[in-house]
This record gives C-alpha cells, sequence and structure tokens, in this order.
C-alpha cells in the first residue's frame, strides 16, 4: 500500500449541526508516502456536500509543500462558522504527517 491514513482534530464553536452530533471536528486524509499529496479526504461537517466541499479543497496538495497554501484556500471559500474549526483540524492533521517525516 502506498498509502497513509492521518486525522486531525479541533473543536466546533457553538450553534452548529455537527456540534450536536460531534464535540469535535475531525479532517481524514489518505496521503501518499511519497509525494505527500492527500489522495482524499473526509472530514464530521453535518452535510455531504459540505464534506464534499472540503474534500474538493484540500484534494491534491502536498503536505511536503506545508500547509500555508490549503490554509488560504479553505479562508478563502469556506465562509461558514466551521471555517476555523478546520484550519485549526487541518494544522493539527498536519501536526501528525510532520511527526511521521520528521
Amino acid at each position: 500500500m502506498n498509502t497513509i491514513f492521518i486525522a486531525g482534530h479541533a473543536r466546533l464553536p457553538s450553534g452548529m449541526a455537527a456540534k450536536s452530533i460531534y464535540e469535535t471536528l475531525t479532517i481524514t486524509a489518505e496521503i501518499d508516502k511519497k509525494y505527500g499529496v492527500i489522495v482524499s479526504t473526509s472530514c464530521t461537517l453535518a452535510t455531504l456536500h459540505a464534506q464534499q466541499f472540503v474534500e474538493h479543497l484540500l484534494k491534491g496538495y502536498s503536505l511536503q509543500d506545508g500547509i500555508v497554501e490549503p490554509v488560504n484556500k479553505i479562508r478563502e471559500h469556506y465562509l461558514g462558522k466551521a471555517g476555523s474549526a478546520l484550519e485549526s483540524a487541518l494544522k493539527d492533521l498536519f501536526k501528525q504527517y510532520e511527526k511521521m517525516y520528521s
């Protein structure tokens, strides 16, 4: 197998639909071992549409290039209440990646 699976977590803001189901937001990613490219993602946002949108934003980025560009994409394109939680979960996911490859 040429991929790894990593999860990042962050607290959800109050007043969100997902908060009634989960206390935290989780982003999971399948990542190519050799190039660090995000092959697929999933997250615990409440709607399938939001989950697919986040995957569309993150898929194809290489974590070898850092996390700045994907975080900026979330800031620019995701305007929901969970934006800061998505950023934090993505940064947490990146920390897990760095632990494995540093």
